[in-house]
């Protein structure tokens, strides 16, 4: 550890085998990049959970797990860095989808910024994507407006089965009733997603091109909702509670190397009750959120199995880079008791897990989804691709963000970003390209950047300035000592507090986070 804090702040390292060293990557991968939406980071078998993922675990046992990769915080602004590569408030999204009328809040991808399909394409790629597109549907940013040559997509999500008040699908651009003779009968949004995307995939191969495919699920978001038999799998199995979950949780996470010895888990917040002074008939409430929870996790697991047996029984599954994270951290919403209105496997009932379980679901981190402490922000990364990361079942520890996959797939498909859409000039690009990790080495960058309603954060090497609301004292961690960021550094080193609050600001001006919602442009700051 010595040996990290004489190395200079810019360079984020890695721990890795130098003699896993990849091959020259073979020409024109296919590519998937798959999000899922509000997963915790230790949800996934990989990571420490103990909801079963075999297919999952599998990847990532012939691939790479990342430690320290980064999304935004929620859902809207994660989708619009990840498809264009630059940060969400550049891109126009940086809050929802709603128009606040100023820069970086028009709540749909504006012309300075280009989308996966909108670079591909051009390559020679075939373009396609399946799940919540979320990023301007309505305003008219539709998947077929930003390049994707094949789309069947929600607007925003929010349902599993037909009859939902928010179950609206489109198949490339055009609504399909709930009935609909190609949805299938009983169908479920997680499998679907899948289907069309191995429909779409079966497209491109009649038309001798690779493809690059972008599959949104919108699982395990709430209203949480799987059928009943499969809820019936995992009641009774969350009666421990949180606080010996969460402690069994860490120990496989410090087996797997996931996390370090020396950081100490975050304790329960005051809000979360000790699970001994429940009732049994809470406990019983507790048990079954978390059950169907996790029946939304395990069939999001077999949708991907499903995805990889139709690659590897195509003859596809070598030669295709995957890509699967998360758009936030666990969710809170709905506080620390939860919501379970109506019969889970109904698609009219509303279910979230609530504050208690997310402290769970992010196990070892502090806060949740819409905050920027890493309990926020933190998300798996697994890639696979068997011809192109000669490495099996290794740990990549330098830090990285989403707004790195664009860069990653515009390198592996040798592709050239856009300098211009509509007249306009498109940002370029602020990510970088995983590539060379995938190979086991250093990436290098100035510093990572985040804010979401007032939270915010900045990383330089392993220091992190965050945040809490506007108004909140910005704390100092030292993440590799104390990635679960208990011990507040800001008033021991105010220096380095102050330099990197100054940088923050810089980037606050640069990337359109201000002016702010209802703020006059040029208002200065107070």
């Amino acid at each position: 550890m010595k040996f990290l804090h004489l190395l200079p702040g810019l360079l984020f390292l890695c721990v890795c085998h130098p003699a896993n060293a990849a091959e020259t990557p073979p020409a024109r991968p296919n590519i998937i990049v798959v999000l899922v939406d509000d997963m915790g980071f230790s949800d996934i078998g990989c990571y420490g959970s103990e909801i079963p993922t075999p297919h999952l675990d599998a990847l990532a046992a012939n691939g790479l797990r990342f430690t320290q990769f980064y999304n935004t915080g929620r859902c809207c602004p994660t989708r619009a860095a990840l498809l264009t590569g630059v940060y969400s408030h550049q891109a126009g999204v940086g809050h929802m989808v709603g128009n606040d009328g100023v820069p970086g809040y028009v709540g749909h991808l504006n012309d300075q910024c280009a989308t996966f399909a909108e670079v591909l394409k051009p390559a020679g790629y075939f373009t396609a994507m399946t799940g919540k597109w979320h990023v301007g549907h309505g305003a008219g940013e539709t998947p077929g407006a930003r390049g994707f040559e094949r789309s069947f997509n929600a607007p925003a999500g929010g349902f599993y089965q037909a009859g939902h008040p928010r179950a609206n699908l489109f198949l490339n651009g055009i609504e399909l009733p709930n009935d609909d003779a190609a949805l299938g009968r009983d169908w479920y949004t997680t499998d679907l997603w899948t289907t069309f995307g191995l429909k779409f995939i079966d497209e491109a191969r009649q038309a001798g091109k690779p493809f690059f495919l972008y599959l949104a699920h919108n699982a395990p978001h709430f209203p949480l909702q799987a059928p009943a038999d499969e809820i019936a799998k995992f009641r009774g199995k969350f009666l421990e509670g949180w606080d010996k979950l969460r402690s069994r949780r860490h120990a496989r996470q410090l087996e797997m190397g996931i996390v370090d010895q020396a950081w100490e888990i975050a304790p329960r917040p005051n809000a979360i009750k000790a699970w001994e002074s429940l009732t049994e008939e809470q406990k019983d409430h507790f048990d079954h959120l978390m059950a169907v929870y996790s029946a939304t996790v395990a069939r999001m697991d077999k949708a991907m199995g499903d995805l990889v047996a139709g690659l590897r029984e195509r003859g596809l599954l070598d030669n295709t880079l995957i890509l699967f994270m998360s758009d936030n951290g666990g969710n809170a919403e709905a506080g620390a008791e939860g919501r379970a209105q109506g019969d889970p496997s109904d698609p009219k009932s509303d279910w979230y897990c609530g504050e208690s379980w997310a402290f769970l679901q992010n196990t070892p981190f502090r806060r949740y989804k819409h905050f920027n402490h890493e309990g926020g922000i933190a998300t798996p990364l697994i890639a696979h691709w068997p011809n192109g990361i000669k490495a099996r079942n290794e740990l990549r520890r330098q830090p990285a963000h989403l707004i790195d996959i664009m860069a990653t797939c515009v390198d592996v498909a040798g592709a050239t970003p856009l300098k211009e859409r509509n007249g306009r000039p498109i940002l370029p690009l602020e990510g970088h390209s995983l590539v060379p990790a995938f190979a086991g080495k250093l990436l290098e960058r100035d510093a990572l950047f985040w804010e979401h309603e007032g939270n915010a954060a900045v990383r330089v090497g392993d220091m992190k300035l965050v945040r809490a609301g506007r108004r909140g004292a910005w704390e100092l961690y030292d993440l590799a000592r104390d990635r679960t960021e208990q011990h507040d550094l800001a008033a021991a080193q105010p220096d380095k507090a102050r330099e990197l609050a100054a940088k923050w600001e810089a980037w606050e001006e640069r990337a359109h986070v201000r002016p702010y919602p209802g703020e006059r442009p040029g208002k200065k700051k107070q």
